[in-house]
């Protein structure tokens, strides 16, 4: 039997997005881990999202999203914002599914994920410093061609694919304890609590963020949507200063903590990923391991069985081998 809760997403969404996504992507692998494991003198298992189609989780919620537009939504075409995951995989969803798609992307952005951008479909459009400029342009965009508006995460078809990721790990592991999660908007962690507290509610949802940008954390605590962003962080794919308002409800009504890592606690888990268990990340795809590694989750993993959300694998080598100098290995 099932719980249902009076929340934006059900599990029921959750599993159509599943079969929408068959055969469209990967179910990733999700091994134990005898580093962290050791460590942290608990069972942990990684959950490969740096290994799914496009290099991270976002292909889910896209196309989840995109299929689900009518014909005559399709035929306008898409326009969204993104520093790089979610666009890599709005454009192969595009791609997948006939759609004429743009994406605007901050001229910031990384050349590798720009150069996989346009190389999936889509057209990219280069514009503005921040993701605040970027959405000013895409809401341009959807006004002067009447295109439809792909979210990054406060969407309920976005947030149904991400969930997804629920369905599986309950698959490989019924008696999971603990699942470790990235936060940014809020997308990954609000899909993935509603699904597997919609089918066991004594499972516990641990969300992380970097001190430097918490929107989440600060909003959780606060009890309602606030601001939080000092200044950049290495997990870049979270640097989101304000979680969306359908994610915020998810997270506040089903998450059981937030946690809060350091850059060199990123900077750590990257390179012991790397070193013991030959996974290459990015900054954001290392938070879950951070936080386990921080030693700040010990009182919840030690002696139980805990998945780590490896969210994201699109990281430039250079910047690779510039966290790894940085870190006495």
């Amino acid at each position: 039997m099932h719980i249902t809760y009076d929340l934006p997403v059900t599990l029921d969404d959750i599993q159509m997005a599943q079969k929408r996504l068959a055969g469209k992507i990967y179910k990733t692998g999700m091994p134990r881990s005898n580093y962290l494991s050791e460590c942290c003198k608990g069972e942990i298992y990684l959950k490969f999202e740096n290994m799914q189609r496009t290099g991270s989780f976002k292909i889910r919620g896209a196309f989840n999203k995109l299929s689900s537009l009518t014909e005559a939504e399709k035929r306008k075409g898409i326009v969204a914002c993104s520093a790089g995951n979610h666009a890599q995989g709005v454009s192969l969803s595009c791609a997948m599914l006939g759609i004429d798609g743009k994406v605007v992307m901050p001229r910031s952005a990384p050349k590798s994920k720009v150069a996989a951008t346009t190389d999936y479909s889509a057209e990219v459009v280069l514009h503005g410093d921040s993701f605040n400029d970027t959405i000013a342009r895409a809401s341009e965009i959807v006004e002067m061609e009447g295109r439809i508006f792909i979210p990054p995460y406060d969407d309920k078809m976005v947030i149904a694919g991400q969930g997804t990721i629920g369905l599986e790990i309950l698959q490989d592991l019924y008696d999971v304890d603990n699942v470790i999660v990235p936060i940014g908007g809020g997308g990954l962690i609000a899909g993935i609590a509603t699904a597997i507290k919609s089918i066991n509610p004594t499972i516990r949802i641990i969300g992380v963020q970097s001190e430097n940008v918490h929107g989440m954390a600060a909003s959780f605590r606060a009890g309602e949507i606030t601001n939080h962003r000092t200044c950049a962080t290495l997990a870049d794919g979270c640097d989101v200063s304000r979680p969306g308002i359908l994610t915020f409800e998810i997270v506040r009504e089903l998450v059981d903590d937030i946690v809060l890592v350091s850059e060199d606690d990123i900077r750590r888990s990257m390179v012991a990923l790397i070193q013991r268990n030959k996974v290459i990340t990015e900054g954001a795809g290392a938070l879950a391991s951070a936080a386990l590694l921080s030693g700040k989750l010990d009182e919840y993993i030690r002696g139980r069985k805990t998945v780590s959300i490896i969210s994201g694998g699109n990281i430039d080598l250079s910047r690779v081998s510039q966290i790894t100098g940085l870190v006495d290995a």
